[in-house]
C-alpha cells in the first residue's frame, strides 16, 4: 500500500486575476488614513472626557468633606460662639 501524497501530484494555484487590478490604490490609502485620524481624535476626546469626570469627582469629594466638617463644627457649637462668628 502506498502512503498518501507520494504519487499524487499537488496542483499549484494559478492567478486568475491581474494583481494590479485588485490593489486598493490611493483611494484605499486615503480611506485608511482618514479612519486612523478619526480613531485617534476619538481616543483623544474620550481621554479628555474621562479626565474631566475624574476631576469633577475629586472636587465633589472635597466639597462633601468640607460640608461634613462644617456640619460637624455646627453640631459641636450650636450657639455660633466660634472665633470667626463673633461681631467686632
Amino acid at each position: 500500500m502506498l502512503p498518501f501524497g507520494e504519487k499524487t501530484p499537488m496542483p499549484t494555484p494559478t492567478m486568475t486575476v491581474d494583481p494590479e487590478s485588485v490593489t486598493p490604490g490611493a483611494i484605499g490609502f486615503a480611506a485608511v488614513a482618514l479612519l486612523v485620524v478619526i480613531v485617534v481624535l476619538l481616543i483623544w476626546d474620550m481621554n479628555r472626557r474621562i479626565r474631566r469626570v475624574r476631576y469633577r469627582e475629586e472636587v465633589r469629594e472635597e466639597l462633601d468633606a468640607e460640608q461634613a466638617a462644617q456640619e460637624a463644627a455646627e453640631r459641636d457649637d450650636p450657639q455660633g460662639d466660634a472665633e470667626g462668628d463673633q461681631p467686632r
